[in-house]
């Protein structure tokens, strides 16, 4: 597209906008570009008055390309203003006016022709080629009471004003919908930071009300929702480890190898040159369940050999690295080449995938090297932590006689 607009920049009189074709969309409104932002008010003077201004900053944004707005004020519409004083001096009313005018522009039924088979209706208009100009108006006759036929320009002053060819609207007020594309390597997270501070800048009044719509939108509460859910499903996977080992100290240790593939997939993305998109971040989802699980392995063995060979926390967790590692390292490796497919594939939706596998594989190799030293430290640590806490001494429980 970008090829193609720059073959295109040097034809005078034409400016083309492209977007590529989507299967699904999340836009309901038709746009010159790819992503919208919409102005809301219920003063339509107000809002055709800041929407070029806040389209103009716009277009001075680095993070923006091609901005652009379906407000069209440059139509040109004709005022008629009614002198009542002459017009009811002379028996005209307003009402009279009116029908005079619409006898003549629009197109009214005097008759009805039937014959044996049809119908004909019999339409009443002016001939078009006698109102070519503002200046054939004086041409139009108006009906007084006294039966005489007055010029409109004698009860009446034409004006030409500016008017919008088309007010949209949304949520029945009307709106001005300001579309716009990214730049070269810009993400939609840094556009839409650099639209809300555009707008803050602007100055806009309190009548305004601006919202994302589309795909914008989307990104912003997927954005949202996907924060919730991660915290969500380290909550979850908290209890149901709390519950699995009776302890709340060792689920925190194995939670403690989540943020390391956090950091990893974040770093792939940033060496490939990816965006953290809502795939990118389903991919740091599927993280927490596949880096856990080397935990798992060894603090649910260590935790075995405390209670039922009765070796020490250090001893145990020793045992576990030395006993766990192949497992830890043969389930690590498979999953890296299942996710390598995902990383180099090519072909239609590979753009898609790419950042999946890409923060699979980064999450899962950082991890890999940083856990296996990292849980038995933390382990430790939580060990003695858990040995300082004061607990409930069995031998103070008095037995007594039934």
């Amino acid at each position: 597209m970008r090829r193609l607009r720059d073959e295109t920049t040097g034809i005078a009189g034409i400016k083309l906008y492209m977007q590529s074709v989507q299967d699904l969309t999340l836009d309901n409104t038709i746009s010159r570009t790819q992503y919208n932002f919409t102005l809301e008010s219920a003063d339509a003077a107000a809002l055709s008055t800041w929407a070029p201004k806040l389209v103009q900053i716009l277009r001075q944004q680095p993070e923006l390309a091609d901005v652009v707005s379906n407000q069209e004020d440059n139509g040109l519409a004709l005022q008629i203003t009614i002198d009542r004083d002459s017009a009811a001096r002379l028996g005209i009313s307003v009402g009279t006016v009116d029908n005079a005018l619409y006898d003549a522009f629009g197109q009214r039924i005097v008759s009805t022709i039937f014959t044996q088979s049809n119908q004909y209706r019999v339409i009443l208009e002016a001939n078009p080629e006698s109102y070519n100009t503002v200046d054939s108006l004086a041409s139009v006759y108006v009906p007084s009471s006294a039966g005489g036929q007055v010029p409109l320009s004698a009860i009446a002053t034409v004006t030409r004003e500016s008017r919008p060819l088309l007010i949209n609207h949304l949520a029945q007020f009307p709106a001005t919908t300001v579309s716009f594309n990214l730049a070269p390597g810009v993400s939609l997270g840094a556009a839409v930071n650099a639209i809300e501070a555009a707008e803050r800048n602007a100055g806009l009044p309190n009548s305004i009300h601006t919202t994302f719509q589309g795909a914008a939108l989307a990104f912003r509460s997927n954005l949202t929702n996907e924060l919730l859910l991660l915290v969500a499903a380290v909550l979850v996977m908290y209890i149901v480890l709390g519950v699995l080992y009776e302890s709340f100290i060792h689920p925190v240790t194995i939670l403690s190898t989540l943020p390391s593939a956090g950091i990893g997939a974040l770093l792939a993305l940033i060496m490939a040159g990816d965006d953290l998109t809502i795939i990118a971040l389903i991919g740091i989802i599927l993280l927490i369940g596949i880096v856990k699980k080397n935990a798992i392995l060894m603090i649910d063995f260590a935790i075995d050999a405390e209670r039922e060979q009765g070796l020490s926390p250090r001893d145990a967790i020793y045992q576990a690295c030395l006993l766990r590692f192949r497992p830890i390292l043969m389930t690590t490796v498979a999953a890296i080449f299942g996710a390598l497919p995902l990383m180099f594939g090519t072909g239609t939706g590979s753009e898609l995938r790419h950042p999946l596998g890409v923060s699979i594989v980064g999450g899962l190799l950082v991890s890999q090297v940083l856990t296996l030293f990292t849980t038995p430290v933390i382990y430790l640590a939580f060990d003695r932590l858990a040995r300082r806490m004061p607990r409930a001494d069995e031998g103070d429980l008095v037995d007594h006689p039934a």
